[in-house]
């Protein structure tokens, strides 16, 4: 594969908690042209959590609620601009381009593992 990163075992991949959350809020943060402060919903397994991610130059955040994301949950809590963001939205990441965020073709119980 082009362009690729280095390959990793099955146990460290395994490592990942990704599951399926639904944005319940999104509201751009102040001062910022690039973040958005999510609610994302993780059901039982998770509560509602925040997360910040940097897509607000390609998405308004009234276009993110109710949609079903994939969401890095055991992702280290990381403090940017005053605000804990408490996992990671996934999306692609070319450069210059519009991420395109990874979600589910239907909708699944909020919480639900990806494996």
């Amino acid at each position: 594969m082009s362009g690729s990163s280095s390959e990793v075992t099955f146990e460290e991949f395994s490592k990942i908690d990704m599951r399926v959350g639904v944005v319940r809020r999104a509201e751009r943060i102040p001062g910022s042209k690039k973040l958005l402060r999510l609610t994302v919903d993780l059901g039982a397994m998770g509560g509602e959590r925040e997360v910040v991610a940097g897509i607000a130059e390609w998405y308004k955040p009234e276009e993110l609620v109710g949609k079903y994301v994939v969401v890095v949950a055991n992702l280290k809590p990381r403090r940017i601009m005053g605000y804990t963001s408490r996992g990671m939205i996934l999306a692609t990441c070319e450069e210059g381009s519009k991420p395109v965020l990874v979600t589910v073709s239907e909708p699944a119980e909020p919480g639900s593992k990806i494996c």
